[in-house]
């Protein structure tokens, strides 16, 4: 069988009561059509692409803290290669499509002793009471379920002394309610992806970092730079400490923002600055926004750096485009708005105002990994001939370990 050039794309942060990141939803592709012709057994190659992909992403600690939740049908959860995975990594989500019979039971109970978290979908039906007895975690899409029928099955679910994670919250409502009757864990777009109000105002904090952005990007004085960070004191400590945590290997530690800013130089300072718009004066843990932006970023870059080879230009302004593409959901403003406050280049502007010039497919293409559509990432795909699934499943690894470093080294700094 051809080894199959799909690792991973789409991911989805799953948070705790407090919204802390505490694990990824990935969702794994069998191939795009355009590059998987030959492929004759697409469970096969689907369970040997996650094993390779896990054995790789746990050598280079791409996934940090977080274990990572994957989906499995019935013909991979029968697949020997799925105990290949890493237990301490991993939890298999059972697809609700699977009938509960003896064999499926039987075939849990195997996996749950050899210590894989089992997550099933909750049924009050009778005969997924054996699959549920073997849950580690219980799943609810709740927008398959009213309120009024929702608040009677998650009290049935409960009492089994389960983990109860609620999936698809798209709304502060759903989460208010969710949080209410007593789920411990919480997927969906409203984390990852916040409902823009429009006309909230900027916080001081965040003001003054998209003021301090705004003068990195014109090349201002490294005296008029340092000048705004001293309006700013809870800023210069954070941004201190930030640099004391990356600069951790120098003999003598950071102690002024001029030295700071001599050691980061210009453009690691631009990335520092854009990071701390999304980290915010957050205490509890690293914002899913900030990761998923983080990512964003360096996955522009990389796949910046293959599309256009030895162009520092393109791939900086690659990077830029990913972060500041989330910041309208964080700042609860219109790009438009948020383009106002910051001189970037024609090129970045194109890309942020409508998916235009040189960078706005490449945006495109890196918000369709965030989706479990397979289609809307091969058509993404397919407007990038240097770029194939092998290279952007490569790439993402690369941009999750960059992420996931970035959110240790602010809980360090914190």
């Amino acid at each position: 069988m051809p080894e199959s050039p799909q690792i991973f794309f789409g991911r989805q942060p799953i948070l705790d009561r407090e919204q802390r990141l505490v694990a990824y939803q990935l969702f794994f592709r069998d191939g795009l059509a355009s590059t998987c012709a030959d492929i004759t057994d697409p469970t096969q190659a689907t369970a040997t692409v996650i094993a390779n992909a896990f054995t790789e992403l746990a050598s280079n600690n791409a996934l940090g803290p977080y274990r990572c939740f994957i989906s499995i049908d019935h013909d991979l959860l029968f697949s020997d290669l799925i105990e290949a995975l890493p237990a301490q990594l991993v939890a298999l989500e059972v697809l609700a499509a699977i009938a509960p019979t003896g064999e499926v039971v039987a075939r849990c109970q195997q996996l749950h002793e050899r210590g894989l978290t089992l997550v099933i979908h909750g049924m009050v039906d009778e005969a997924y009471r054996p699959l549920l007895a073997l849950a580690d975690i219980v799943k609810v899409d709740i927008m398959k379920i009213d309120d009024e029928r929702l608040g009677w099955l998650v009290p049935q679910l409960k009492t089994l002394g389960k983990t109860l994670l609620a999936e698809k919250v798209e709304s502060a409502e759903q989460f208010a309610l969710c949080q209410t009757l007593g789920f411990d864990l919480f997927q969906g777009y409203y984390f990852a992806r916040p409902t823009i109000i429009v006309g909230k105002k900027l916080n001081p904090s965040q003001l003054a970092l998209v003021r301090l952005l705004g003068l990195v990007l014109e090349d201002a004085e490294t005296s008029a730079i340092e000048n705004a960070f001293k309006l700013e004191p809870g800023l210069t400590v954070n941004m201190l400490r930030l640099t004391n945590s990356v600069s951790s290997g120098l003999a003598t530690k950071i102690t002024s923002l001029r030295h700071a800013i001599a050691i980061l130089g210009r453009r690691q300072l631009q990335r520092w600055l854009q990071l701390l718009i999304y980290s915010g004066d957050a205490t509890q843990g690293i914002d899913p926004l900030l990761q998923l932006a983080a990512t964003r970023g360096r996955l522009m870059e990389l796949l910046a750096d293959h599309a256009h080879v030895s162009h520092r230009e393109f791939s900086d302004q690659a990077f830029m485009v990913g972060i500041i593409s989330l910041m309208p959901a964080l700042l609860g403003t219109e790009m438009a708005e948020l383009l106002e406050q910051l001189p970037v280049a024609p090129r970045v502007k194109q890309a942020l105002s409508g998916h235009g010039g040189a960078l706005g497919p490449l945006l495109q293409l890196v918000e369709a990994t965030e989706q479990s559509d397979p289609q809307v990432l091969e058509e993404a795909l397919s407007h990038h001939p240097a770029i194939n699934a092998d290279l952007l499943g490569k790439c993402l690894s690369l941009a999750l370990s960059w992420a996931n470093n970035l959110g240790q080294e602010q809980d360090a700094a914190r």
